[in-house]
């Protein structure tokens, strides 16, 4: 199965295998991470599950649409050039080994 990484704000490290077709928000919160909270259920409307994504994953990953880029102006942690919500990045073969790191504040 697919794994991706996710470093915490602590700079603490999980790694989780994760379903292809599952979303990295999804995996986080059924595995109790508390970091990523996902308030919507992962439609990509409350910017609560601000991740970056590292190296070259990010241009790995499906296109931004145009209501996450939206939505990425309104976290609570700065954006960045790398930032997406982990709800919109789904498991994909191509996406395994996946790194991320979680937002300092998703509030």
């Amino acid at each position: 199965m697919p794994k991706a990484t996710f470093v915490l704000p602590d700079n603490s490290v999980q790694e989780m295998e994760v379903p292809i077709g599952t979303s990295l928000m999804q995996i986080a919160v059924s595995q109790g991470m508390h970091e990523i909270v996902g308030d919507c259920g992962g439609s990509a409307s409350c910017a609560t599950c601000h991740v970056y994504v590292e190296g070259s994953w990010l241009g790995k990953l499906t296109p931004m649409s145009d209501n996450e880029n939206q939505m990425l102006e309104c976290t609570s942690a700065p954006r960045q050039a790398n930032s997406r919500l982990s709800c919109q990045i789904i498991m994909s073969t191509a996406l395994d080994g996946i790194e991320v790191r979680v937002a300092e504040s998703q509030w």
